[in-house]
């Protein structure tokens, strides 16, 4: 998230574009047992040359549980399609930093109970241990929600079983690709509902198509040779602090910048309900990751002293989107398509979107499940998506490449964190996943300030070249 500070110094952000169109509304009250639920209108446009699927509604198979999956199953159970959701580890805890965006809260219609902490502060720490504090500029009511993955996963997944969706735990093996237009795709896996015991029992599913939401190291996306990308290892570990330490994280997180916590990424301290996470990522250095988590405890060692480990967890996460994220009846969301965004590495928010608007296209494309789909109604999800959200990814692209290169530029990046106007423009534009108009003559001045802290850093980087002669 704070990595999308002096976003306005680029061009080429997008407003969110509207998903509502009348025509035929899909609304299921009871899907959450919290509060009433808003209704999801979709517009229709499948072709009538689609074949309609007799005797049944179109099949739909959702690949991984995490907030992609959830959100995908739910959308697709609400709109009449057959849906299968398959999940091999219903506790999940991905090691993330667990942030979300104020806009998901609503938009999503997140219970509060489900949220640990309500963020409104943070600190922005730099290689040389300057400290910069943000949030002065948020309003009463915003916050950066903290939650435990598998506690929202688990929401949305028992959200989607509500809404219709056939909840598999299961582990996905393979699947084999349809001989015809209209033939079935079949997918293996290993089913850990049955009384098999934990060797758990073979089975396989046909269906009309497929949303593959199983993460970086997505067997959806291999089997469709969706291609490879650079991927990041997050590493974390979850501390339990002493309570008058963990008064302290009470509405704060801490982000770390410099070498010795990450050569391009950041290391963080979020709250979470009685502890706090402790984490650090990388792409260069993967093989040591454990030294640079070493140095993230270091730098926090007097705020998190005399805590106890109590869970260590790591896991790669995708630094671009794939090569290819769409093949026929095939799509990929979430981390499995690529979607986690440099610099900051936020992908809760952009997988359940994805999600969403994937199951969105084949509820729209199928007339609810009553036709079948076919690539180009899947290319309407992936069109949607890149004109919305492609420019934020390249700008936060080249804001770590800027940012991220040097000590020297990371001191400058914190330097520039301390501006109010900074503030301001990076959390309305993370909390609500939107750019609104700045003002002109702030956004001059921020534009010298940055070229000012580059030159700054420029000139520190060559001096310590010098002493390093």
């Amino acid at each position: 998230m704070a990595a999308s500070i002096a976003l306005k110094t680029f061009v080429g952000l997008r407003h969110s574009s509207p998903e509502t169109n009348s025509a035929i509304t899909l609304s299921n009250p009871a899907a959450s047992p919290h509060r009433r639920r808003s209704s999801t209108q979709f517009r229709i446009s499948a072709s009538k040359s689609s074949p309609r699927v007799t005797g049944r509604n179109l099949r739909v198979a959702v690949i991984g549980g995490g907030p992609a999956g959830g959100c995908a199953a739910e959308t697709l159970a609400k709109g009449g399609i057959e849906t299968f959701l398959i999940e091999r580890k219903m506790d999940n805890c991905k090691p993330c930093g667990g942030a979300i965006p104020l806009c998901m809260v609503g938009e999503f219609d997140l219970p509060l109970d489900i949220i640990d902490r309500r963020v409104t502060k943070m600190k922005m720490i730099s290689p040389s241990n300057v400290a910069v504090d943000i949030g002065r500029t948020l309003k009463p009511h915003e916050y950066i929600g903290m939650v435990r993955r598998e506690v929202l996963d688990a929401y949305l997944r028992d959200r989607a079983a509500t809404a219709g969706a056939t909840v598999i735990n299961g582990l996905f093996l393979k699947m084999d690709l349809p001989q015809s237009k209209t033939a079935p795709y079949v997918l293996h896996y290993t089913d850990y509902n049955s009384k098999t015991g934990g060797s758990g029992e073979k089975k396989s599913l046909e269906v009309d198509a497929i949303i593959g939401a199983d993460g970086a190291n997505s067997r959806v996306a291999k089997g469709i040779n969706a291609g490879d990308y650079e991927y990041a290892i997050a590493f974390q570990e979850r501390i339990k602090i002493p309570d008058d330490k963990m008064k302290y994280y009470e509405d704060l997180a801490e982000m770390y910048v410099g070498d010795d916590v990450s050569p391009d990424f950041y290391g963080w301290v979020f709250p979470k309900c009685d502890h706090v996470a402790v984490g650090t990522g990388t792409v260069t250095h993967k093989g040591d990751i454990k030294k640079l988590q070493v140095a993230t405890r270091l730098r926090a060692r007097d705020k998190i002293q005399g805590g106890k480990i109590i869970r260590v967890e790591a896991h790669p996460i995708p630094e671009h989107p794939r090569p290819r994220r769409v093949l026929d009846r095939v799509a990929l969301v979430g981390d499995a398509a690529g979607y986690v965004t440099k610099c900051s590495g936020e992908g809760i928010y952009f997988a359940a979107k994805s999600g969403r608007m994937c199951a969105e296209a084949i509820v729209e494309g199928s007339e609810n499940g009553k036709r079948t789909v076919d690539e180009s109604d899947l290319r309407v999800y992936l069109e949607k998506w890149d004109k919305t959200y492609w420019p934020t990814y390249k700008v936060l692209d080249i804001l770590q490449k800027v940012f991220y290169r040097s000590n020297p530029a990371r001191e400058a990046f914190v330097e520039m964190c301390a501006d109010e106007y900074v503030q301001k423009m990076t959390f309305d534009s993370y909390l609500y996943k939107r750019v609104v108009p700045g003002n002109p003559l702030d956004d001059l001045k921020l534009a010298f300030n940055t070229i000012g802290s580059l030159v700054r850093a420029n000139a520190l980087t060559r001096e310590m070249e010098k002493l390093n002669l």
